[in-house]
């Protein structure tokens, strides 16, 4: 005879006293705030924006409130009359307690001036409920061990970001104090003697259309791949972090920080990539490497290098950096490597959509700029002038468009502003129609720009040590070479003459 398996089954902790509570309620409260809907003209106005059907704790309660809404979204007349006949056409007036409750709920309120007050306490009862809801289904899933534990993570990060976006609503502002900020940033701007009213990129005429990176922009940067988005990030993080010592945080889902902190190397101390990586070199050079690397320590940049990053997780750390350490730029790179995860999706437009919409909410939220690389189809890759086009045609056929942006219209639909990057040589175009060469030389297209104008913006591109700076800017890096070995002194003797102030390569600017 077979020998009957023992089941043994895992006992699970469980809190009695939790169990035995009651759930956050409000239930004099929700009375008072039917009754005065009930009874004042317009009463629900106040408390639409406030207050849904489930918010309310008794079931009772969230049908009449729902007779209340239906009635108001109609515009019909709000009292016990019309309550009760619309409660009656929803066959749910006896359920509720008849036309007697409904009298009992107008004559307990004593006044109506502190509805709106009431309303909020109700809304946040349901917010506690909902936590406690969270947590005991969190809880649950996490002692099923079949459970992956980092989609567990996921899963309650999204959930609880879902959750505290309910209590983040702004509300109405009458608009005599924003008058008063809008002018304290005008006088703020007044002053500043580069003429800009945000975050300078350290790109000269960039700077000029935009007066720099605005607070709550959603700002992208697009390109295909090998135009060098990333290398434009670095430059402009290095720019601002270096020669203005703005905090920046640099969030790269493709690159390692190291491989991220080696770009940053080669940027500022102009030796190729290749040595840096495999490092041979020269005397000259190591003693050039360490006087540029001055620069970059203890500059305010905040490397996070975390793979496959959730939308729900970047905005906790992004919390975390502006109140911690003060940042005010986030970069990220790049957007299409960025989920939604913990939420369901019918295709990944629609998760790049919710992606990009969380980042204008997070801009707006942190009041600070958040830079966003993306991708660009391959619609500018195939775009083609013609055989016996110019060669000035044949580069502005390849040139990309908003409608180029990958995988989501949305992202264009909430940035506020999108460059687009071009490099004519990267498709073997060497000159254009006037002869002027075009190697070495890149176009930032601003395509949108929601507060100003739009144009182009010619910058280099020394592709040798993946770097983006002014056009019209010298290079001292052959300077440098060239004096390394004496210390540099012909080298910051450069930089001091075009930068007052730079006394020492340790305030190099590139």
């Amino acid at each position: 005879m077979e020998e009957k398996k023992k089941v043994v089954y895992k006992r699970v902790p469980v809190n009695m006293d939790e169990i035995s509570r009651l759930q956050p309620q409000a239930r004099e409260l929700e009375e008072a705030v039917l009754g005065a809907l009930m009874l004042e003209k317009d009463s629900f106005s106040k408390v639409c924006e406030i207050l849904k059907p489930e918010h309310f704790y008794e079931k009772p309660h969230q049908q009449i409130y729902e007779a209340i809404q239906s009635l108001s979204l109609r515009q019909e007349p709000v009292d016990i009359l019309t309550v009760q006949e619309e409660l009656k056409h929803m066959n749910l007036l006896e359920e509720v307690g008849g036309p007697v409750y409904l009298i009992r709920l107008t004559e307990n309120v004593v006044s109506t001036a502190h509805l709106e007050y009431h309303a909020r306490i109700v809304a946040q009862k349901y917010l506690a409920r909902e936590l406690i809801s969270f947590s005991m289904n969190i809880q649950g899933k996490a002692f099923d061990e079949s459970v992956d534990v980092k989609d567990l993570m996921q899963e309650a990060e999204s959930d609880l970001f879902e959750l505290s976006q309910q209590s983040l609503k702004k509300e109405v502002v009458q608009i005599n104090p924003i008058i008063d900020e809008a002018l304290k940033r005008i006088r703020s701007a007044s002053q500043r003697t580069d003429g800009l009213s945000g975050l300078p990129s350290g790109f000269t005429k960039l700077d000029e259309i935009t007066s720099g990176w605005q607070n709550s922009d959603l700002i992208i940067i697009a390109a295909r791949p090998a135009m060098g988005k990333t290398a434009f990030a670095l430059s402009m993080a290095k720019n601002m972090a270096v020669e203005y010592e703005i905090p920046v945080g640099f969030f790269s889902l493709e690159m390692s920080n190291v491989q991220l902190v080696n770009r940053l190397i080669i940027n500022i101390s102009s030796i190729e990539g290749e040595k840096i990586r495999n490092g041979k070199l020269s005397q000259q050079e190591w003693t050039l490497l360490d006087q540029q690397l001055k620069s970059l320590y203890d500059a305010p940049i905040y490397i996070d290098d975390t793979p496959s990053l959730s939308v729900f997780e970047f905005s906790t750390k992004a919390r975390r950096l502006v109140k911690e350490k003060g940042v005010k730029l986030l970069i990220i790179d790049y957007l299409q490597l960025m989920n939604a995860s913990g939420s369901r999706f019918g295709n990944r437009e629609q998760e790049v959509s919710t992606v990009s919409r969380a980042l204008k909410a997070l801009a707006k939220e942190l009041d600070i700029p958040i830079v966003a690389l993306s991708q660009v189809n391959r619609a500018s890759t195939n775009r083609s002038a013609g055989n016996n086009a110019s060669p000035s045609s044949a580069s502005d056929a390849k040139r990309p468009q908003l409608s180029d942006l990958r995988e989501s219209g949305a992202i264009e639909q909430d940035a506020d502003i999108v460059c687009f990057i071009h490099r004519p040589e990267y498709y073997k175009i060497f000159e254009d129609s006037e002869g002027n060469s075009y190697i070495g030389k890149a176009e930032l297209i601003i395509a949108k720009h929601r507060n100003g104008s739009t144009g182009d913006v010619r910058l280099r591109f020394d592709k040798e040590y993946a770097r983006f700076r002014d056009d019209d800017e010298m290079d001292y890096s052959q300077y440098g070479k060239q004096s390394a070995g004496a210390g540099g002194s012909f080298y910051a003797s450069k930089i001091n003459d075009n930068y007052p102030g730079a006394e020492s390569s340790e305030s190099d600017p590139f």
